[in-house]
């Protein structure tokens, strides 16, 4: 079977890997695709934000199977022009996705299913925000409503700050977008959570856990990135945990969606706030994270493309997914600057080297391949991405890999996994 991906990131690139690995599957096609997937998918350089050009190319090609990678493409109505032309397309319909594209309608959908989540407040205005804040002691958080590249999330030490904030959400000065509305909400304390879950509509499979680094800096300090590393260990969820966040999170949201005649079918990542009262949640995605994805999928034993026809097919009851033991690591070296303003063009070296290392698969977030040379493209460049009996072997791997791998300007966080390694009495490498 052919199979197509659309996107261009690190994301990309590791179900390109994965669905590569498939016995089942003869050619992926990736659309744009990026240096590292020209690998193991061939190419076609493709607009995300163009949908007749999607279809058109799925036209062409005839894939057996669409897996969506990004956000874009699903808040643009990818799988609902896809299904209309007859493709079996795997992610959820544009009104679905609204759990993503719209922070506003999550919280509020939230509220309505009575799924735990920080107490929040919906502006449409300054003056809105001014009166909301009168409701919530800082630190507070204030979220852009739409899509931001994992840079619409605010942390803001005062009340003060926070309408700064606002101001500049709505101004579109903060994100180059202007805001209709936002969201404030109250500042949640303990450890994040990634929790994955494959579903058709009606049944729901978990996928490994991961923990992400969202700010660029170490000891999670500075602005938010789309996600500066993950780790991903069996241990992260007891399993009667995992059964809570089924029951009480992950389940309901389906069932709410269904209620709401936008049943969803995909990937339902919700981000948790492991708080002292609960798990909580922080914010849905309507696809596969990243670098999460890059994470989970190493150690992913079972075959992939068989787990996402069954939801497209509304059988992932009848399918189980197996995972590897021990743990797994992706560390994202970026450019310089990220996530403000960078560089790009820089050529990449040590990439052989650093991909001979046991364990070690090196995903390509932001190439691009000139000349026969690989050379930086985007703000997150790479994703060294390891498997290990301990997180200690695994980040000992990913970081070996990367001690081989050169840019003009590579930056990298040397604490991923800081949390767990210590809980442990491991130390980290750098």
């Amino acid at each position: 079977m052919k199979v197509l991906i659309l996107g261009s990131g690190g994301r990309e690139h590791a179900l390109a890997w994965a669905v590569s690995r498939s016995p089942r599957v003869t050619e992926v096609v990736c659309a744009p695709g990026n240096g590292g997937i020209a690998e193991v998918a061939r190419c076609v350089p493709i607009g995300l934000r163009d949908v007749t050009a999607m279809l058109r190319l799925a036209e062409a090609e005839q894939p057996a199977l669409t897996i969506v990678g990004p956000e874009l493409p699903l808040s643009l109505g990818v799988v609902n022009a896809f299904q209309e032309r007859g493709f079996r397309i795997f992610g959820p319909t544009r009104d679905a996705a609204r759990l993503e594209s719209s922070k506003a309608f999550a919280k509020q959908f939230m509220k309505r299913y009575q799924i735990p989540t920080a107490n929040y407040a919906v502006c449409s205005s300054a003056r809105e925000v001014e009166e909301s804040l009168k409701h919530f002691h800082p630190p507070l958080v204030v979220k852009a409503d739409g899509l931001a590249a994992g840079k619409g999330v605010i942390i803001c030490p005062t009340r003060h700050f926070a309408l700064e904030t606002a101001q500049g959400l709505f101004s579109g000065e903060l994100l180059g977008a202007v805001e209709q509305q936002l969201v404030i909400e109250e500042f949640l304390e303990g450890e994040e959570l990634s929790f994955l879950c494959l579903t058709d509509g009606k049944h729901v499979a978990p996928l490994a856990p991961a923990q992400d680094h969202k700010r660029i800096g170490e000891g999670d300090t500075g602005p938010n990135t789309g996600g500066m590393g993950v780790y991903s260990t069996r241990e992260m969820l007891e399993p009667t945990m995992t059964e809570w966040i089924l029951h009480h999170i992950a389940e309901p949201t389906i069932r709410g969606m269904a209620e709401e005649n936008a049943p969803f079918t995909g990937v339902l990542y919700c981000g948790l706030m492991m708080t002292a009262r609960g798990p909580q949640v922080l914010e849905y995605n309507a696809r596969f994270g990243d670098p999460e994805t890059q994470a989970i999928l190493v150690r992913l034993q079972s075959d992939l493309v068989d787990a996402l026809e069954a939801c497209v097919d509304g059988r992932l009851s009848e399918t189980e997914m197996l995972w590897s033991e021990g743990a797994s690591a992706c560390v994202v070296a970026s450019s310089s600057g990220y996530p403000g303003g960078y560089k790009t063009g820089f050529p990449i070296t040590g990439l052989r080297d650093a991909a001979q290392i046991p364990g070690v698969q090196v995903f390509h977030s932001g190439t691009t391949r000139v000349g026969g040379e690989v050379v930086t493209g985007g703000g997150r460049v790479l994703g060294v991405t390891a498997t290990g009996d301990s997180l200690e072997q695994a980040l000992g791997r990913a970081y070996d890999s990367l001690s081989h791998i050169q840019f003009d300007g590579i930056y990298y966080r040397r604490d991923i996994g800081h949390r767990a390694l210590k809980r442990s009495g491991a130390s980290g490498r750098a």
